[in-house]
């Protein structure tokens, strides 16, 4: 008999807290609506960051095509006059100075296409190239500078 009131005991009190513990569709469908709400604002959210960081990307590439644009075609007034003042050397000399002149002039040329044929791939594959391709202006641009106090006569 205890075991008969023991198990009926057990059976109301476990299906007590069943019955207690369902929601009913309506309330499952009121937290389903919020969630998704929830999950649509986040998505709303997130597009407005990317595009913010989209727009920030582009403004940034393009102020640094901008400057390198300026320092390659200074590198090439540079060369320019360089040319110029050779005009009046002697052969032997203006042969020298025009050989490395000339190697100059085409790492210019190099740097100004590797600007032209980037494609943005990413953010980290862009501070790569961005950083790589400063450095090599700074190499080109000391080059050049001296150049002019390495000129031979």
């Amino acid at each position: 008999m205890k075991k008969i009131i023991f198990t009926l005991a057990l059976t109301t009190l476990v299906g007590g807290a069943t019955l207690s513990s369902c929601q009913s569709s309506a309330t499952k469908v009121k937290n389903a609506e919020k969630t998704l709400q929830k999950a649509d604002s986040n998505v709303v959210v997130a597009k407005a960051n990317l595009n913010a960081t989209r727009q920030d990307s582009v403004a940034e590439y393009q102020a640094f095509k901008k400057t390198s644009e300026e320092r390659i075609s200074a590198n090439e007034k540079s060369i320019t006059d360089f040319k110029a003042k050779m005009a009046n050397d002697k052969k032997e000399f203006k042969a020298k100075n025009e050989k490395h002149l000339t190697s100059l002039e085409q790492k210019n040329n190099d740097m100004k296409m590797r600007l032209e044929n980037y494609k943005d791939e990413g953010q980290i594959k862009w501070l790569t190239f961005k950083n790589g391709f400063n450095r090599d202006m700074d190499k080109l641009g000391n080059d050049i500078k001296n150049f002019s106090v390495k000129i031979v006569k």
